[in-house]
Protein backbone atom coordinates (compact mmCIF):
# COMPACT_ATOMS: atom_id res chain seq x y z
CA UNK A 1 0.00 0.00 0.00
CA UNK A 2 1.33 3.08 -0.97
CA UNK A 3 0.45 6.77 -0.62
CA UNK A 4 -0.37 9.31 -3.29
CA UNK A 5 -1.84 12.65 -3.64
CA UNK A 6 -5.37 13.25 -3.81
CA UNK A 7 -5.48 15.26 -7.31
CA UNK A 8 -8.33 17.45 -5.73
CA UNK A 9 -6.97 18.55 -2.06
CA UNK A 10 -3.30 17.13 -2.68
CA UNK A 11 -3.38 15.33 0.64
CA UNK A 12 -1.98 12.01 1.19
CA UNK A 13 -4.50 8.75 0.34
CA UNK A 14 -3.68 5.31 0.04
CA UNK A 15 -3.14 3.92 -3.74
CA UNK A 16 -6.30 1.20 -3.33
CA UNK A 17 -8.80 3.78 -2.00
CA UNK A 18 -11.70 4.67 -4.29
CA UNK A 19 -12.77 8.06 -2.59
CA UNK A 20 -10.55 10.73 -1.33
CA UNK A 21 -10.98 10.29 3.40
CA UNK A 22 -10.86 13.86 3.42
CA UNK A 23 -12.56 15.85 0.22
CA UNK A 24 -14.52 12.60 -1.22
CA UNK A 25 -13.18 12.82 -4.85
CA UNK A 26 -14.04 9.43 -6.55
CA UNK A 27 -10.48 8.36 -7.19
CA UNK A 28 -11.44 5.14 -8.54
CA UNK A 29 -14.24 6.63 -10.93
CA UNK A 30 -11.91 9.35 -12.04
CA UNK A 31 -11.18 9.22 -16.04
CA UNK A 32 -7.63 10.50 -17.19
CA UNK A 33 -9.74 13.80 -18.35
CA UNK A 34 -11.22 14.24 -14.64
CA UNK A 35 -7.80 14.45 -13.10
CA UNK A 36 -6.78 16.43 -15.64
CA UNK A 37 -9.52 19.21 -15.26
CA UNK A 38 -9.21 18.76 -11.81
CA UNK A 39 -5.77 19.61 -11.70
CA UNK A 40 -6.46 22.57 -13.73
CA UNK A 41 -9.11 23.92 -11.48
CA UNK A 42 -6.37 23.32 -8.74
CA UNK A 43 -3.84 25.66 -10.77
CA UNK A 44 -6.58 28.33 -11.58
CA UNK A 45 -7.80 28.12 -7.75
CA UNK A 46 -3.56 28.65 -6.71
CA UNK A 47 -3.20 31.10 -9.47
CA UNK A 48 -6.46 33.33 -8.51
CA UNK A 49 -5.64 33.39 -4.52
CA UNK A 50 -1.78 34.71 -5.67
CA UNK A 51 -3.46 37.64 -7.92
CA UNK A 52 -5.69 39.02 -5.05
CA UNK A 53 -3.13 39.13 -2.89
CA UNK A 54 -1.06 41.00 -5.51
CA UNK A 55 -3.65 43.68 -5.81
CA UNK A 56 -3.66 43.37 -1.76
CA UNK A 57 0.21 44.46 -2.10
CA UNK A 58 -0.34 47.03 -4.81
CA UNK A 59 -3.21 48.55 -2.31
CA UNK A 60 -1.02 48.46 0.76
CA UNK A 61 1.75 50.27 -1.51
CA UNK A 62 0.05 52.99 -2.47
CA UNK A 63 -2.11 53.26 0.74
CA UNK A 64 1.06 53.66 2.56
CA UNK A 65 3.01 56.10 -0.22
CA UNK A 66 -0.03 58.30 0.05
CA UNK A 67 -0.30 58.56 3.34
CA UNK A 68 3.48 59.73 3.75
CA UNK A 69 3.34 62.16 1.50
CA UNK A 70 -0.49 63.65 1.57
CA UNK A 71 -1.18 62.59 5.59
CA UNK A 72 0.63 65.06 7.26
CA UNK A 73 3.17 63.67 8.98
CA UNK A 74 6.80 64.70 9.19
CA UNK A 75 9.77 62.94 8.35
CA UNK A 76 10.76 61.28 11.54
CA UNK A 77 7.31 60.98 13.22
CA UNK A 78 5.92 57.38 13.70
CA UNK A 79 3.21 57.82 10.95
CA UNK A 80 5.62 58.59 8.77
CA UNK A 81 7.94 55.68 9.75
CA UNK A 82 4.95 53.31 9.60
CA UNK A 83 3.90 54.98 5.99
CA UNK A 84 7.34 54.18 4.82
CA UNK A 85 7.52 50.44 6.40
CA UNK A 86 3.72 49.73 4.51
CA UNK A 87 5.15 50.84 1.47
CA UNK A 88 8.07 49.27 1.53
CA UNK A 89 6.26 45.61 2.74
CA UNK A 90 3.25 46.44 0.06
CA UNK A 91 6.76 46.71 -2.84
CA UNK A 92 8.31 43.62 -1.72
CA UNK A 93 4.78 40.97 -1.40
CA UNK A 94 4.08 42.80 -4.95
CA UNK A 95 7.12 41.29 -6.21
CA UNK A 96 7.02 38.30 -5.03
CA UNK A 97 3.91 36.86 -5.60
CA UNK A 98 4.93 38.19 -9.12
CA UNK A 99 7.61 35.92 -9.06
CA UNK A 100 5.51 33.38 -7.59
CA UNK A 101 3.10 33.60 -10.24
CA UNK A 102 5.92 32.81 -12.90
CA UNK A 103 6.64 29.39 -11.25
CA UNK A 104 3.65 28.56 -11.30
CA UNK A 105 3.39 28.97 -14.92
CA UNK A 106 6.17 27.67 -15.60
CA UNK A 107 5.05 24.37 -14.14
CA UNK A 108 3.53 22.62 -17.18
Amino acid sequence: MALTNCPSCNKKISDKAKTCSHCGFAVGDASAEDLLRKKSLNKFKQQHSIQNQSMLAMLMFVSGFGFMYWGGAQPGDLQHTLAIACSVLGFVWYVVNRIRLIFIKRAD
